[in-house]
C-alpha cells in the first residue's frame, strides 16, 4: 500500500447549485475552513456577514490555504435582505440548526430542491432569524454534547447533500 500525494490524486471536479451563508461567523479559523471545505465539495458561492473576519485576515488565509481565490464569495450587511434576495433567485434556504421542526439530515431529500442555500448560524447565537428559513436539518448525535463546531456541521451536511445530488 502506498500513500498518495496531492499530485497523484485527480478529483472529479464538479460544481453543485449550493450556496453557503455564514450568519455572523466570527472565528477566523471557521471562515478559513468554510472556504476549504466549500471548495472541496463544489460549492458555487459563500456569503459572509460584514462582522466576520475578512479574507485578508492572516489566520483566515492560513486556514483556507489557496481556496479563497478558487471560490466566489461576497460580504453582506443585512441578513434579512440577503436571505430574501436568495429566495427570489429560486433558492431553498436550509438552516443547519436544531429546532422543534428539524429533519434528520439522512431523511431530508436534497434532490427535491434545484438550488440550495445552506445557512450556518453564529457560534454563539445560532441563526439570526430562524423564521426566514424554508427548512431546518439536524445531524443526529450520540454523545452527551448537543452541538458541534459549525464547520464540522457544514462538512457533514455537504457530504450528505453532494452524495445525494451526484
Amino acid at each position: 500500500m502506498k500513500q498518495l500525494t496531492h499530485s497523484d490524486i485527480k478529483n472529479k471536479q464538479q460544481q453543485f447549485a449550493i450556496t453557503i451563508v455564514c450568519d455572523a461567523i466570527r472565528t477566523p479559523e471557521n471562515i478559513g475552513m468554510c472556504f476549504r471545505i466549500s471548495e472541496s465539495f463544489g460549492v458555487q458561492k459563500i456569503y459572509f456577514d460584514e462582522s466576520s473576519p475578512s479574507t485578508e485576515n492572516r489566520i483566515v488565509k492560513k486556514t483556507a490555504r489557496n481556496t479563497i481565490s478558487q471560490i466566489k464569495h461576497a460580504v453582506y450587511n443585512d441578513f434579512n435582505e440577503i436571505i430574501h434576495q436568495l429566495k427570489a433567485e429560486g433558492n431553498t434556504i436550509i438552516g443547519i440548526e436544531i429546532t422543534d421542526k428539524s429533519i434528520n439530515i439522512q431523511d431530508f431529500n436534497f434532490k427535491n430542491h434545484k438550488k440550495i442555500v445552506l445557512l450556518l448560524g453564529s457560534e454563539r447565537n445560532g441563526i439570526e432569524n430562524i423564521n426566514l428559513v424554508d427548512e431546518t436539518i439536524v445531524i443526529p448525535m450520540y454523545g452527551r454534547n448537543s452541538s458541534m463546531n459549525v464547520i464540522h456541521s457544514l462538512a457533514i451536511t455537504l457530504y450528505e447533500v453532494t452524495n445525494q445530488l451526484k
